[in-house]
C-alpha cells in the first residue's frame, strides 16, 4: 500500500524529471518549448472549464470514509495530478514516441493510485487524459496552421 500511496503523492514527479531530461538532450527544442507554451495553459483551462461544469465530489466524501492520504473535501473532477502526467506524455509523445509511451504508463499509475488512496473516481482520471489530449490536439493544430510547428 505504501508504493500506491508514493505514487498517488509524488509519481507525477518522475514525468517532470523525465520531461525536463528530454527537452535538455533534445534535437526540437524550439517546437517541444512551442508545444508546451502552448499546450499547457489550454490543457488546464480546459479543465477549469470542466470542473465548473461538472462536479464530482471526492470518493471519501461519497463513501464516508478516510482517504488514504490527506486532502480536501472539493471537486475531484477532474484529477490535476493526472492531468499534468498525461498532458507531458502526449506532448513528448509527438517528440519521442518511446518515451511518451512511458510516461503515458507512468500517468496511467498516477491516476489508478489516486483512485485506489480514495480521492478521485475513475472519471476523474478518464477526463484528464481526455482534456490532456485532447489539448495537446488542439495546440498541434494550431501551431502546423500557423506554420510554426512541421
Amino acid at each position: 500500500m505504501d508504493l500506491v500511496i508514493f505514487s498517488a503523492k509524488y509519481l507525477f514527479l518522475l514525468s517532470i524529471g523525465l520531461a525536463l531530461i528530454m527537452f535538455v538532450t533534445s534535437q526540437h527544442k524550439k517546437d517541444l518549448l512551442k508545444l508546451s507554451l502552448l499546450t499547457f495553459p489550454l490543457s488546464f483551462i480546459l479543465a477549469k472549464l470542466a470542473s465548473l461544469i461538472f462536479y464530482n465530489p471526492r470518493p471519501f466524501v461519497v463513501e464516508n470514509i478516510q482517504p488514504l492520504i490527506p486532502h480536501g473535501a472539493n471537486n475531484g473532477f477532474p484529477s490535476g495530478h493526472t492531468l499534468l502526467a498525461m498532458t507531458i506524455a502526449a506532448v513528448i509523445f509527438n517528440f519521442n514516441k518511446r518515451l511518451g509511451l512511458i510516461l503515458m504508463i507512468v500517468g496511467l499509475i498516477v491516476g489508478i493510485s489516486r483512485v485506489l488512496v480514495k480521492v478521485h473516481h475513475p472519471v476523474d482520471i478518464l477526463a484528464s487524459t481526455v482534456i490532456a489530449f485532447a489539448a495537446t490536439s488542439l495546440a498541434l493544430y494550431i501551431l502546423r496552421r500557423f506554420k510554426n510547428l512541421p
